[in-house]
């Protein structure tokens, strides 16, 4: 990251009650992808480093003994234990406050860790050590994410679906209005972005890969309005804090949008496709850096 962006714990401050509504899912096949390609048969331990609202760690949590969900937001943290008790598996989760650059805490010893989004927010390179020790022998770092040539935008073209395409663009310079040109992120700013090249971090920290998966996108999804301001809400550069007492303003200038967009209420997106990255640790610990 080329900026002097530190992290802050008001970067997610308000997003968790919108996450989980808000966001697109991963692309279907998830659990048994990642079940065939790590020989995952429901025991063991994963990890989920940044684990948000516990959207990846409950969609696997059939695939190992115990399931612990790291996340420095408490939001975050409280919505993914709301969600694993409605699922029925609150004795095989566990959901801990903290930054991932405290770990191990204390947690032990995991077949399987997960970052889904998250990592470019963390000190990769302390973080992958790390987490690379917290790992058995021969156990796996698995990184999810969006394909990236699957950017969820309109350009994705909705011809054929019955509804019109969400107009993230205007969406964007809704947000610019009132926030300024530079993209914010907790008490600071990100001019250039979150950075990517997270192979190079993984494989300068010993890791060995990366075997790469990908399940396919392009299903058609309906949203509605609602479901468009939560997304807008979920996100760390529009986050609810960031508008302080014009949030109300902000929320009734973007529903404005959406009524002109689509007058029903519902709009029309294509599912994108998820990306699998699998790293594996060493076979036996001398085997380690």
């Amino acid at each position: 990251m080329t900026t002097d962006w530190e992290w802050d714990d008001t970067l997610f401050l308000g997003t968790a009650a919108y996450y989980r509504r808000g966001r697109l899912p991963y692309a279907p096949g998830l659990a048994d992808a990642l079940a065939g390609v790590l020989g995952l048969d429901g025991r063991g331990r994963l990890i989920d480093v940044g684990c948000g609202p516990g959207t990846v760690a409950l969609t696997l949590a059939d695939l190992f003994g115990e399931v612990v969900g790291v996340d420095p937001d408490s939001g975050m943290i409280a919505e993914a234990a709301r969600a694993a008790a409605e699922r029925g598996v609150s004795g095989k989760t566990r959901w801990v406050r903290a930054r991932a650059e405290e770990l191990p805490a204390g947690l032990g010893v995991f077949t399987v860790a997960a970052f889904a989004q998250s990592f470019h927010w963390m000190d990769r390179d302390l973080v992958a050590a790390t987490v690379r020790d917290m790992l058995r022998p021969g156990g796996a770092l698995v990184h999810i994410s969006d394909l990236k040539s699957e950017a969820r935008t309109e350009t994705r073209a909705v011809g054929g679906l019955p509804h019109p395409a969400v107009p993230h663009t205007a969406l964007r310079e809704v947000v610019r209005s009132y926030l300024g040109p530079v993209r914010r992120a907790g008490r600071g700013v990100l001019p250039h972005g979150t950075p990517g090249g997270e192979a190079a971090v993984f494989d300068r920290v010993g890791f060995t890969g990366p075997e790469r998966h990908v399940l396919p996108g392009g299903q058609a999804l309906e949203r509605t309005t609602d479901d468009v301001v939560a997304g807008v809400f979920s996100m760390s550069f529009s986050a609810p804090h960031l508008f302080g007492a014009r949030r109300d303003d902000f929320e009734e200038d973007v529903r404005r949008l959406l009524r002109a967009a689509s007058p029903t209420g519902s709009f029309s997106v294509h599912q994108p496709g998820t990306e699998i990255s699998v790293w594996r640790t060493a076979p036996t610990a001398e085997g380690r850096p």
